[in-house]
């Protein structure tokens, strides 16, 4: 694998690149069985004089890194994530933009499944922490993702803090996921109403949020449970709280 490149594995992630930003793939490759599903995209790269070809299964395996390939495997260059400005913060403000903030989540997987959800729901601004917890945009983020990536803008903080501050100055209610919160779940959708733009804040796998970011928090929410267990996962409560958090999405679903 070159320098700065990754592979996006799986029929639904490749399919949804190239929908997206055909011109972002470098090279392809499949196996027999998904060779079907790969003839826009070959008649694309042939045009632009860039490689395809079909491939066995072992040979899936060594170009993607992973047997979970799917059958079909596109090379990409690393996205560059890049810190957002204060005008495009105030522009979110404005437009009610909902923001998915992910202060130190450390699994891959999670930040896959996260993307995943937050594309599902119309969630389209994504920032993460640049610290050396934060999971990155990978292989396995891509795959779990499914597609997902493509419809999100992903953006990466030094001073999370900080930006939680612009959001508010924006006009933002932050929320902080917290296992245990004075202002249940339900009490803060209503504080919040419709009118307000809300970005959710979601702390580390083991840690939650770290302290100065929830010291920046303007609320903190949690998701009433049983109390036999302790906490969903991270991707899990995402959903619960995007779906409670940004009663817009519903709305425009006749809900």
């Amino acid at each position: 694998m070159r320098p700065k490149e990754i592979p996006v594995c799986g029929p639904a992630s490749v399919t949804a690149l190239f929908a997206q930003n055909p011109d972002a793939i470098k090279r392809l490759f499949f196996d027999a069985p998904t060779s079907t599903r790969a003839g826009k995209m070959a008649s694309h790269l042939a045009k632009a004089r860039r490689p395809y070809r079909m491939v066995p299964d072992a040979e899936l395996q060594k170009i993607s890194g992973t047997i979970h390939h799917g059958g079909m495997v596109a090379i990409i260059a690393a996205p560059e994530l890049r810190e957002p400005t204060l005008d495009e913060v105030a522009a979110w403000g404005k437009a009610r933009e909902g923001v998915l903030i992910l202060d130190r989540i450390g699994n891959a997987h999670n930040l896959g499944a996260l993307v995943r959800t937050a594309a599902f729901f119309g969630i389209r601004k994504i920032i993460l922490a640049d610290d050396q917890q934060q999971a990155l945009p990978d292989e396995s983020a891509y795959r779990i993702a499914k597609g997902g990536m493509q419809y999100v803008d992903i953006f990466r903080v030094y001073d999370l803090p900080g930006l939680c501050r612009a959001l508010t100055v924006a006009g933002y209610d932050v929320a902080g996921a917290a296992i245990a919160s004075p202002a249940p779940l339900h009490k803060a959708t209503r504080e919040i109403g419709t009118n307000r733009a809300v970005a959710l804040v979601l702390g580390n796998e083991e840690t939650g949020l770290s302290a100065n970011v929830a010291a920046a928090c303007t609320r903190f929410v949690t998701i009433p449970g049983s109390g036999v267990i302790e906490s969903l996962n991270v991707s899990a409560a995402a959903a619960v709280l995007m779906w409670a958090l940004w009663p817009a999405r519903k709305n425009a679903a006749g809900e």
